[in-house]
């Protein structure tokens, strides 16, 4: 099958468009034929060894295609399941996947749907509900309000009844938030986010700052929080945050968190409760999945390329 490799860590060069087997499923797990892959940041981790894995490996982490193949000790997925999985390989024609990471697809919801919201949407909404409740007449600020999870965040708060603050770096990225559920932008290039978190806040500041650029913007968003606040951390498009003194959230009495989807996933039943959501939030039309481009599987190169290039918006996805 057709595969993009790593075989040692680096930029996105080091992505290679070759052949590897076909994985085959052994007793306890299955092989899906992927049709759609999502792009996410993460996987660019991967692929320099920021987030290291053993090489040589398949980038990916979502797809969504059908079961071609069942371990014999599956019992509740068959052959031909419409499926969308959140694993792992995923940037090749076929996956293998342990069923806890594999979920059923209605008829009414497309591969290319799927593939798009599910490492993204489920990163949002855990987010929103678990790592701060977000509750109407908050204050949040979003930072990279305009990319894949950016949009969804403004999408999600806006619908539980929070004023958004989005931070972007264009004027048209600024548009594309305000469509999406922020109330008001800040554009970094042209405006200073505390001086302004502060003006829309009057001085009190953020319930909970949402960040996803890291080095770049942290020290603001431990500005930008109110007293008793909460800052979560859950990405590094601009590169890991140096150590902290942990001193330093007791000025405002601070919550921070650094959240990993997967340790919200640990069972059926959880994976059943926050894929159920998601779905819900999709049928209800209260979030709308925006796709920048599908690429061709052998362009996934191009796809590294543009998305640490910050002048993508929305979803990007890859097709097998």
């Amino acid at each position: 099958m057709n595969a993009v490799v790593v075989e040692k860590h680096g930029g996105p060069e080091v992505l290679q468009y070759k052949q590897v087997p076909i994985p085959k499923a052994d007793q306890k797990n299955l092989v899906i034929r992927n049709h759609i892959i999502g792009v996410n940041y993460i996987d660019t981790y991967h692929r320099s060894g920021l987030y290291p894995l053993p090489t040589p490996l398949v980038v990916g982490k979502e797809s969504a295609g059908e079961v071609v193949e069942v371990g014999p000790g599956v019992t509740n997925f068959k052959v031909g399941d419409r499926v969308v999985y959140l694993g792992g390989d995923t940037y090749a024609e076929y996956s293998k996947a342990e069923p806890i990471s594999v979920v059923k697809l209605s008829d009414n919801v497309s591969y290319e749907t799927a593939a798009a919201s599910v490492l993204q949407g489920l990163t949002a909404w855990t987010m929103v509900r678990d790592g701060y409740p977000v509750k109407k007449g908050d204050y949040i600020l979003v930072h990279a309000a305009a990319g894949g999870v950016g949009l969804l965040l403004c999408q999600m708060c806006k619908h539980l009844g929070a004023h958004v603050i989005g931070t972007v770096s264009s004027n048209e990225k600024a548009k594309i938030a305000l469509e999406n559920g922020a109330e008001f932008v800040i554009n970094t290039n042209e405006e200073n986010t505390v001086e302004r978190v502060n003006e829309i806040t009057g001085g009190l500041g953020c319930h909970a700052v949402l960040d996803g650029v890291g080095k770049a913007t942290f020290s603001d968003s431990l500005e930008a929080v109110r007293r008793l606040g909460t800052v979560i951390s859950f990405g590094n498009a601009s590169g890991t945050v140096p150590p902290i003194n942990i001193a330093i959230l007791s000025k405002k009495n601070v919550k921070l968190m650094r959240p990993a989807l997967y340790n919200y996933l640990g069972s059926r039943e959880e994976v059943n409760k926050w894929f159920g959501e998601l779905w819900e939030l999709l049928e209800a039309g209260h979030i709308k999945i925006h796709i920048h481009k599908i690429y061709d599987l052998k362009d996934a190169k191009q796809a590294h390329l543009d998305i640490e290039s910050r002048k993508t918006t929305g979803k990007l996805l890859l097709k097998a």
